[in-house]
């Protein structure tokens, strides 16, 4: 049985992903800064911080696949990107696949064009948007040394705009997905059931995908 943790595992994304895993058979292992207060059936629940060396080393021990679904806001602003990079390479040294959910910030618009994050991007979340964007960079700087992949999820996803399961998904690369009317979205559950998929049958390595209908 594949063995999952997901960091995270209490926000929008890592609920959707940690619930996505279970349905799939998955050992889910949940790490959280605080207690979840709505926790998901067959997921083992535990207090812990990205930013915490023990944790960390705690995350990869014992799991086939670490996925890292944390926003760089409040004090995790300027240490996310140290911490993931800890991560990496403590997943590297255990041969863990390490999964990191990123923001639409760093894609770009359209095909050689300009990035999401410089095209008129919300101030409020311009910092965040660029210390994934960093993360990003971090992953690719680190060659083989590590089995990683990074998901960019589309510039409409979030609790603000939940939506609903249709079974189904686009996959693109460093470009953001948009269908005829120009919106980017995808429901929790559908980025849930994609990453999912991607742990269960690996397609991208040492490489950056995005995801939306």
């Amino acid at each position: 049985m594949t063995r999952v943790t997901v960091i995270g595992a209490g926000g929008y994304a890592g609920s959707h992903i940690a619930e996505a895993a279970v349905q799939r058979g998955f050992e889910v292992r949940g790490v959280n800064r605080s207690e979840v207060a709505m926790q998901i059936a067959g997921v083992s629940y535990e207090q812990g911080s990205i930013l915490s060396q023990a944790d960390r080393e705690k995350a990869v021990n014992g799991s086939d696949v670490v996925v890292v679904a944390v926003s760089p806001r409040g004090n995790m602003l300027g240490q996310a990107r140290p911490a993931i990079k800890e991560l990496a390479t403590l997943a590297g040294k255990a041969g863990v696949r390490l999964g990191v959910i990123g923001g639409a910030g760093s894609l770009h618009v359209s095909e050689g064009g300009p990035l999401v994050v410089e095209s008129g991007f919300p101030e409020d979340y311009l910092e965040e948007a660029l210390e994934m964007a960093g993360v990003l960079e971090d992953l690719r700087a680190s060659g083989y040394s590590v089995d990683w992949f990074f998901v960019s999820p589309p510039g409409g996803f979030g609790a603000y705009n939940p939506g609903e399961f249709r079974g189904e998904y686009r996959v693109g690369g460093d470009v953001l997905l948009t269908d005829a009317d120009g919106n980017s979205d995808i429901s929790g559950a559908d980025f849930g059931v994609a990453i999912a998929d991607e742990i269960a049958t690996p397609a991208h390595h040492h490489k950056r995908f995005t995801v939306a209908y």
